[in-house]
């Protein structure tokens, strides 16, 4: 009992760890090579996590090897355009100059409910106010409204707003840091 327990403790400290070398990211925003490696992580550490007959090394080196094998691929996706699009694919336009691309909806498995639901969540209620409407790799939807209707900014009208700084007050456990 006590074996499985500091088992569980040594494997979820090296998962952490582990996914916290992997980037900031929210599972949204992940990249599917980057949810692949999660997902297999975690069922790695699982089977010698729950079966005390199976050695630690078992889990630990193969999660090592993911490990690994994600810190490649992010380099070769840093270092190659080509290699970037075919691991994590190239965005898609879904409106293009305020026009449906039925076409790249049909590849991309998009339907318009679907697509209005995005634009909803982008707090377009209107498809007719779209210019372009871009499928990014994550899954996430960038929209551009039409110019007559974005929202204004001071610059519209020759406003120039004075510098207002980064507001910083964080306290934690009764520290002020600043």
């Amino acid at each position: 009992m006590i074996n499985t327990f500091i088992r569980v403790i040594i494997l979820y400290i090296l998962v952490l760890t582990i996914m916290r070398l992997m980037g900031k990211r929210e599972i949204g925003q992940m990249q599917p090579f980057e949810l692949v490696v999660a997902i297999m992580i975690a069922d790695l550490a699982s089977i010698p996590m729950s079966d005390v007959g199976i050695p630690l090394s078992n889990g630990i080196i193969p999660i090592l090897a993911l490990l690994l094998l994600q810190f490649i691929i992010s380099i070769l996706n840093i270092k190659s355009i080509w290699f970037r699009s075919l691991v994590c694919g190239v965005p898609a336009i879904l409106i293009y100059r305020g026009k449906i691309d039925e076409k790249v909806l049909k590849k991309e498995k998009f339907t318009i409910n679907e697509l209005q639901e995005r634009l909803r969540q982008n707090n377009v209620f209107n498809i007719s106010d779209v210019e372009y409407a871009i499928l990014e790799t994550s899954g996430q939807i960038t929209v551009i409204q039409k110019p007559e209707k974005r929202n204004t900014i001071p610059e519209d009208f020759n406003i120039v707003p004075k510098y207002e700084g980064i507001p910083y007050d964080l306290v934690i456990d009764r520290k002020n840091y600043e």
